[in-house]
């Protein structure tokens, strides 16, 4: 008799994310956990979040090799390319990695252009994600960036002839942006060549600096229906060139250059998260965690030598936690979520009158038990995943 997969779990997809916290120049939007770069503790750190993943191969015997390995930040790019390989190393050493696995380095314009992108890939990194914002020079000086549209072309362009797998990063509904703007700007990314894009409408969260300027009354975000028309051009504008949205926020020109690593986010896989305040996801025993890992650089890195785990919590998930959790990831995805997988977590039915509702409005597509959203049902995500869910 055939065992059936358990409805989450590394079947599903096996990463790593890597978080290294450091910035040349903090965002005033940015709510990640980021320090300065002058106060960076590098070496000590790198080799802490290479013993963190030893580390784990005791919890996960049962683990196969890495399907990605995410740098995140943080600007992880203002690593050493041997700073690199030394992660992954670990990396390998410890769970293995799968031939044409997927690394994926953050990067930003000014380091593109100024790196030995052979060293990265030398080093192992197969693609590039690089945070290019805007395209527009007064966009970039509001966002607080330290490069310019010209520059962040130039490294667009410098990437994509030595990298297959490429994206860039974009931020719109900004405050003012009108649609013929924004198409103006996106239509120009585009013309760059990437072959997926992650665009992103600003937000405002509450401790940053443009959250404050917000409750000062200094800035006036977008108003909901004029970031609806903003998103819906998008949709428009991306799918005529060829890069359709396979998630809400992401877009690829076909099915090879979607982020392998974060459709393991929003399939319900696996992933180990190391580096200062990094989250993960691992299935042990049928029992799903959620481990988030000490936020301050240096005690981060005494949690990793005191407890040979860089881990401050990991708490097992609640049946209902993991079966919303799966529901709301896999909703964002344009492939959408087997509602059975939801149901065998949850023990509940997720109600098809209300997904019927979400049908008849144009907003939801089923085929048996697959639920998908459309992409006016993806702009409506959040509400009828609340609707849904058990």
């Amino acid at each position: 008799m055939t065992l059936k997969p358990a409805p989450f779990g590394p079947h599903f997809g096996f990463g790593l994310y890597v978080h290294w916290p450091y910035c040349a120049r903090i965002c005033p939007y940015c709510d990640f956990n980021v320090y300065a770069a002058k106060d960076r503790q590098g070496g000590a750190l790198v080799e802490a979040i290479a013993a963190d993943i030893h580390a784990h191969r005791p919890r996960m015997p049962q683990h196969r090799p890495l399907d990605s390995v995410y740098f995140g930040g943080g600007t992880p790019a203002l690593l050493r390319p041997d700073e690199l390989g030394a992660v992954l190393l670990a990396a390998s050493d410890t769970f293995g990695i799968k031939p044409g696995a997927e690394i994926t380095l953050e990067a930003n314009p000014n380091d593109v252009l100024r790196a030995d992108l052979q060293g990265w890939q030398r080093a192992g990194v197969t693609r590039l994600s690089i945070g290019v914002q805007s395209l527009r020079d007064a966009a970039l000086a509001f966002l607080g960036r330290d490069h310019d549209a010209v520059s962040a072309a130039e490294a667009v362009r410098r990437a994509v002839k030595v990298f297959d797998s490429v994206s860039i990063d974009l931020i719109y509904a900004r405050p003012g942006q009108s649609p013929a703007s924004w198409e103006s700007e996106l239509t120009d990314a585009l013309a760059l060549g990437a072959p997926h894009l992650s665009l992103y409408e600003l937000t405002f969260e509450a401790k940053t600096p443009f959250g404050l300027a917000m409750k000062r009354g200094d800035i006036a975000p977008m108003n909901d229906d004029a970031q609806a028309d903003l998103y819906e051009l998008t949709q428009s504008v991306t799918t005529a060139a060829g890069l359709p949205a396979y998630e809400v926020s992401n877009h690829a020109a076909s099915p090879k250059y979607q982020s392998v690593h974060n459709l393991i986010y929003w399939r319900g896989g696996d992933w180990i998260g190391v580096g200062p305040g990094a989250h993960g996801r691992v299935s042990v025993g049928g029992n799903r965690y959620a481990s988030e890992a000490e936020r301050r650089p240096e005690a981060y890195i005494a949690n990793v030598q005191a407890l040979q785990s860089g881990w401050s919590n990991a708490a097992q998930l609640a049946p209902l936690e993991i079966a919303r959790e799966l529901l709301a990831m896999g909703l964002r995805a344009a492939e959408g979520v087997d509602l059975r997988r939801v149901e065998t977590v949850s023990g509940t039915p997720v109600p098809r009158d209300k997904i019927a509702v979400f049908v008849e409005k144009g907003w939801a597509e089923m085929a048996g038990a697959e639920l998908r959203l459309t992409a006016s049902g993806r702009l409506l995500a959040d509400a009828i995943t609340a609707a849904l869910s058990p």
